[in-house]
């Protein structure tokens, strides 16, 4: 049980996680700060906060346990705003799609006090952000990431993992660099494609009469294409070098489809499709609910 929760960016995440505390009856109180005083207003309105603080000091003052739901570029002036306040025994957490810059900026700014922040990267979200969509069970049946380093307070680690775990958590524990290089590959790649893709075809002369025509499986493949821009450009720029790597391999596997294809070569192209085919229907997420926008 944790006296109180400090929530710094009372969006969709934030939001989500201080509804699934008070459901699971780990938290007596909630302190919330957004940049806009109208979004912490509606926070209270709808329950999610219990008090909305005037600065993201202010909501670290007197909670023992904090969350950072703020954009990942915009980490490293949370963290200048309250280092003052980050004490030991107090546990720090964030919610950044991506990792080494995140921690890059903690080290930066806490210096000795990053022992008490514990990089999270929960697999969760919707197409729609802000506080109003907030979930009491966003993050049930979904995979938490822990990303620690040498300097991270194992007593607080642990408590992490275990307050993740309480609010129904699969949370696994991973090095910031292999983080970053896998979600490059199954998510921020992805999304960059998405984009791209729907761009593609919405901006050619007759993009809208082949837009009328779309179907489930353009449904579904550009689902993602709907997600927050805003947050998608920071994920997108905050992990490029590991993006970019990816998206080299994937242009590499296009260039050989295009090749068989332009060349005639039936059972050269049936084997790349067959390939895809057999891996996708072996593969199985390790989640029992799909997750979005992340």
């Amino acid at each position: 049980m944790f006296t109180q929760l400090g929530v710094i960016g009372c969006g969709l995440m934030g939001g989500s996680f201080a509804l699934a505390l008070k459901r699971a009856g780990l938290v007596k109180r909630v302190i919330g700060y957004s940049k806009s005083p109208s979004t912490t207003e509606k926070a209270k309105k709808l329950g999610v906060i219990d008090v909305a603080a005037e600065s993201a000091l202010l909501a670290v003052s007197g909670s023992d346990i904090v969350l950072i739901a703020v954009p990942v570029s915009a980490t490293e002036a949370t963290l200048k705003a309250i280092r003052h306040l980050v004490e030991p025994g107090v546990l720090f957490m964030d919610v950044g799609s991506t990792k080494r810059d995140v921690i890059d900026a903690a080290r930066r700014v806490l210096k000795e006090r990053v022992s008490s922040f514990v990089p999270a990267h929960p697999i969760a979200g919707k197409e729609v952000a802000g506080i109003g969509h907030a979930d009491a069970a966003l993050y049930t049946n979904r995979q938490v990431i822990l990303t620690p380093i040498a300097q991270t307070d194992p007593d607080l680690l642990q408590k992490a993992t275990d307050v993740w775990a309480a609010i129904g958590s699969q949370v696994l524990r991973m090095s910031p660099e292999n983080h970053d290089a896998a979600f490059a590959a199954v998510s921020h790649l992805p999304h960059m494609l998405a984009f791209a893709y729907f761009n593609s075809v919405a901006r050619q002369p007759a993009g809208r009469d082949f837009l009328s025509l779309a179907g489930p499986g353009f449904r579904d493949f550009t689902r993602i294409a709907a997600s927050d821009p805003a947050i998608w450009r920071d994920i997108l720029m905050s992990n490029r070098e590991e993006l970019l790597k990816q998206s080299m391999r994937f242009r590499h596997t296009l260039d050989a489809m295009e090749h068989v294809i332009k060349t005639g070569n039936v059972e050269a192209l049936e084997d790349l499709i067959r390939g895809a085919s057999d891996a996708r229907s072996g593969w199985q997420m390790n989640s029992t609910k799909p997750a979005t926008n992340r």
